[in-house]
């Protein structure tokens, strides 16, 4: 027992060794990932809190430089919003209009509104005036007078309406012809006096009735016949001093627009047409761009045309 107590303890211990140098580059990568999730959370948060036009609006800007680098046109280099449209406020979905771009705008249509109100006021104006020019000039004139239940004067929605029509005892032209009878030659003359100083543009409009013209279907038909009456009457209208460059147009549509449509072959369904257009039924009928070419003064015309200020 005495020996066993004094034996040696032994203890064995491990060399220990260094670490192998790793340089930290491990605490770089950990940053990237901490940052890379801070990020990817910031867009998830904004992507949740922003409105959908807000979201189209930086879509678009995103996009622009390619567009303009491929098509050109306006890119976001040269935009002073990021959102197209966009204004002070950008929660706002629709974009904002500034307001002094708004007043403009309001005070351009106003202006255009009144320019508009004051030219159909001088067109009702210069129309009655020629209205009550032409009574005058029917009532004064013995031997319009005398045909006076076959012109009849109108005031409608398109300008000042002139109809010369028929009459079973007294046609104005012959029968399936676009001779002019000599009256109705009179009648055309003293009217195209009067419009020889009209500012605004003329329509002119040849009818017949519904009696079927010969083989119609596949020849010379009621069409033809309207149109080449109307041509008549432009040529008669211009010998009286009317400039040709009044005229808007010159159509014929034979039993398409019947005076009296409960008798299609009255007498008075055979008629000529001459409307004085307002300028509101101008660009309505004929088109704005034939509008935008003012007339010449009729003193112009005159000097062009000398044979056109005396009837032939």
């Amino acid at each position: 027992m005495a020996e066993k107590k004094l034996q040696p303890i032994i203890i064995k211990r491990g060399k220990k060794r260094p670490h192998a140098a790793h340089g930290g580059a491990w605490k770089i990568a950990y940053a990237d990932f901490v940052t890379a999730m801070m990020a990817f959370f910031l867009l998830m948060w904004l992507l949740g809190s922003t409105a959908k036009g807000e979201l189209q609006g930086i879509a678009s800007y995103f996009a622009s430089p390619l567009k303009v680098a491929m098509q050109g046109g306006d890119g976001a280099g040269n935009s002073s919003s990021i959102i197209p449209g966009g204004g002070n406020d950008l929660s706002k979905v629709h974009g904002q209009v500034r307001r002094s771009d708004a007043d403009a705008s309001t005070s351009m249509r106003t202006s255009i509104e009144n320019a508009r109100a004051e030219r159909a006021r001088q067109d009702a104006q210069r129309i009655k005036a020629l209205q009550a020019k032409i009574d005058a000039m029917i009532t004064e004139n013995t031997r319009l007078n005398e045909f006076r239940s076959q012109i009849r004067l109108d005031l409608t929605p398109d300008g000042l309406q002139i109809q010369i029509v028929d009459d079973q005892n007294r046609p104005m032209f012959d029968s399936g012809s676009a001779l002019v009878k000599p009256y109705m030659r009179d009648i055309l003359r003293e009217i195209g006096a009067a419009l020889g100083g009209v500012e605004n543009r003329i329509s002119l409009a040849g009818h017949t009735d519904a009696v079927p013209y010969g083989n119609g279907d596949r020849g010379y038909s009621n069409w033809e016949l309207s149109a080449d009456r109307a041509n008549a009457s432009r040529r008669e209208l211009v010998s009286a001093g009317m400039p040709d460059a009044k005229l808007g147009r010159v159509v014929g549509l034979a039993a398409s627009d019947l005076l009296e449509p409960d008798n299609p072959r009255a007498a008075v369904n055979r008629r000529i047409t001459i409307t004085v257009l307002t300028h509101e039924a101008e660009e309505r009928l004929i088109g704005k761009r034939n509008v935008a070419f003012p007339l010449p003064p009729p003193s112009a015309e005159k000097q062009d045309n000398p044979a056109s200020a005396a009837p032939q």
